[in-house]
């Protein structure tokens, strides 16, 4: 689920392992500058969420020094962002925490839909076997954030520092001049690029005079997660109607250490005060349960947000995650959005801090993540038109379509509890367009499809192991190609990794010849059927921003 927004700070209290993951302040050197001009950094990302924090972790991978700064002293309250998808722990698995997520969080792939107490339908997000990673994970967004700070402790090119806090920034054609408050005063440093991860009430976007375009949602949603022991199955369950809470909707998915996610839709003239305060929410928590046998970890109140700026890009302050873009929780689409954002703009930095690429390559960033932006937003908000129809016609449109799914398929492929998230597809000027044609297999702008390449070894085993560079990937039914300078070769079958069940040439639709030149983010750039170093080399070029 992505993070929720807020109405404000609605923490009820802190779990033991949020209270053992505060960090103190320490003053750093750039702060003795007095007299001297500031110092002078590549790249500083402002925001210790998941999306700065994994931002941060791929540029250092990269080689580049990071300067990442936070105006608090520990990870954020509150399990929040808690549905992690297959992309982004595909990610992860790049920034080398992806195990360690997985064996924490809660697997799950099916979820379930009713109306009243009937069930209306089930689907499996991942029916498919083949895959190294799963569907989804739940995991409280504060175990995510640690395991990211615990990876960039082995990592120098990372300098993190809390209670650091951006009170004025200043545009420059070489950079952008930051002034930083702490709690031992105020000090200034230089940038190249700063990347503004600061989330949804981002005062970078303040400072640069940007503004949200889009809808709020005037409905009103309950998060509880609570404590207890229940013999649910791991699933997310969604209910329209339900006998426990008349007329509004309801959610409810298992997070690791026995938590409950609850999210319970509420009247929106509903008043938040009265609403959060525990002794109110048991009740409710209680009808729904059948029970009252559980402790509340969190509360919070939030409405939807489906907003976005109109560029990700002001001049070298970048924006990305929630404080570009926000969209309501029903989806997964927020978090995991934040982190394709991370993913889209890291290589592109590198290069062009580099010199490898020119800078105007940084504009496909925002082309790209602003259509991805466009696609969430639209998405989540017809959920949430559905969810919570805002005039009788729509009303009576959703009672029709929730009976129709009752009798029939297409019924069932209307109800919409919340689309969850995949991969954008870009319509992106770095992609060469299909010269042959083609019955499968992940076009231009498409992600790259994971596949077994051996027992417990899978293709994107293969491309994370191969570092930053772009790819090649080839068949053996085809001649081997000499790949142009600055791409690795992965082939498959014959001397190469092996194919057991045969997925990776099924879902590559690999006829004889076939090709992908993939990203450094694993996105396909260009595919061929019968590929020469020269077709490579201009797909290369196109995709690096060079033409």
């Amino acid at each position: 689920m992505a993070q929720a927004k807020p109405l404000q700070d609605k923490t009820l209290q802190a779990t033991t392992y949020q209270a053992k993951t505060q960090f103190g302040y320490r003053r750093h050197s750039d702060q003795d500058r007095t007299g001297h001009s500031p110092a002078e950094h590549p790249v500083v990302v402002v925001g210790a969420g998941p999306v700065g924090l994994s931002l941060a972790i791929d540029l250092a991978q990269r080689g580049q020094r990071v300067v990442l700064l936070d105006d608090a002293d520990r990870i954020g309250e509150g399990s929040r962002a808690i549905c992690f998808s297959k992309r982004s722990l595909e990610y992860w698995d790049r920034l080398g925490v992806g195990d360690r997520m997985v064996a924490k969080g809660v697997v799950w792939s099916v979820g379930r839909i009713f109306h009243g107490d009937s069930q209306l339908y089930q689907f499996n997000l991942l029916p498919e076997d083949g895959h190294k990673r799963p569907a989804f994970i739940n995991l409280q967004q504060y175990y995510a954030e640690a395991y990211l700070v615990d990876r960039i402790q082995d990592l120098p090119g990372v300098d993190l520092r809390w209670r650091n806090k951006v009170t004025a920034l200043e545009q420059r054609n070489d950079g952008v001049a930051l002034t930083i408050e702490t709690p031992e005063g105020a000090y200034r440093l230089h940038a190249q690029y700063v990347i503004a991860c600061d989330g949804a009430r981002s005062s970078l976007r303040q400072m640069v005079g940007a503004e949200f375009a889009g809808q709020v949602f005037e409905d009103q949603f309950l998060i509880a997660d609570v404590k207890m022991t229940a013999e649910f199955p791991t699933e997310r369950w969604f209910w329209f109607d339900p006998p426990f809470h008349a007329g509004r909707s309801a959610l409810l998915h298992r997070q690791p250490d026995d938590v409950w996610r609850i999210d319970l839709q509420l009247n929106r003239y509903a008043d938040p005060v009265v609403e959060k305060k525990p002794e109110n929410v048991r009740p409710r928590i209680a009808r729904m349960l059948g029970h009252d046998k559980f402790e509340f970890e969190w509360i919070s109140l939030y409405k939807f947000q489906c907003r976005r700026m109109d560029r990700f890009i002001h001049g070298r302050v970048i924006f990305a995650g929630d404080s570009a873009h926000q969209v309501s929780p029903f989806g997964a689409r927020g978090a995991n959005s934040g982190l394709e954002d991370a993913e889209n703009l890291s290589w592109k930095l590198d290069r062009v801090l580099r010199g490898t690429s020119p800078a105007s390559l940084l504009e496909s960033y925002h082309t790209e993540r602003s259509m991805a932006a466009d696609e969430n937003i639209r998405e989540s908000t017809r959920s949430t038109d559905f969810m919570a129809p805002n005039s009788h016609q729509e009303a009576r449109l959703r009672k029709a379509v929730l009976s129709l799914a009752k009798e029939t398929e297409f019924g069932k492929r209307m109800v919409n509890g919340g689309r969850l998230s995949v991969p954008c597809s870009y319509d992106s000027q770095l992609s060469s367009r299909d010269a042959e044609s083609w019955r499968g297999g992940p076009a231009p702008g498409c992600s790259m499809l994971d596949g077994p390449i051996a027992e417990q070894s899978y293709l994107t085993d293969a491309f994370r192991k191969g570092g930053t560079d772009f790819t090649l990937l080839s068949f053996s039914n085809g001649a081997a190609i000499d790949p142009p300078d600055g791409v690795r070769n992965i082939r498959i079958g014959g001397s190469g990794l092996g194919d057991p069940s045969g997925l990776v040439a099924k879902r590559y639709d690999a006829e004889p010849g076939t090709a992908y030149l993939l990203r450094p983010d694993g996105y396909v750039a260009a595919r061929f059927r019968h590929p020469t170093r020269e077709a490579i080399a201009a797909a290369l070029s196109r995709a690096q921003g060079l033409n």
